[in-house]
């Protein structure tokens, strides 16, 4: 039993899901600080600041992910643009996941900070898998 617990800690504790987390926050940190900026400094339109922070922040995850996190193995522009595609792709569908669920469960009785909570945990995990198993992968 000793092992096995072992054998998961080392797992959940590993360089690679302590880095994905690491640039995780800073991903998260783009996106709000690019919000702010053009919102709040340029004054720019809401959603328009927003797409183009959010669109920011993925290209900072992508490119986070690829070099430090998953150690892209692509070697020509062909199969980085098909790894690209598929983190993009990925990353699309937890998107529309996240507001799928959101926008369901906010019409119930539970507490919408803790539905956002628990689903943008949900989302984390699920891009790791999309990333790690399917994005970065040749």
């Amino acid at each position: 039993m000793k092992e096995k617990f072992e054998k998961l800690f080392k797992k959940l504790f590993s360089r690679e899901v302590i880095l994905y987390i690491i640039f995780g926050v800073l991903t998260t940190l783009v996106n709000w600080g690019a919000f702010y900026v053009l919102n709040s400094l340029c004054k720019m339109n809401d959603n328009l600041s927003n797409i183009i922070a959010i669109v920011l922040a993925v290209l900072f995850a992508y490119f986070t992910n690829k070099d430090w996190v998953f150690h892209s193995e692509a070697k020509n522009f062909k199969e980085r643009l098909a790894e690209f595609g598929k983190f993009m792709a990925g990353r699309a569908f937890t998107m529309i996941l996240e507001f799928g669920l959101d926008a369901f469960l906010f019409r119930t009785t539970i507490p919408k900070m803790i539905t956002k909570v628990v689903i943008t945990i949900l989302v984390v995990i699920l891009n790791y898998f999309l990333s790690n198993f399917f994005a970065f992968t040749q």
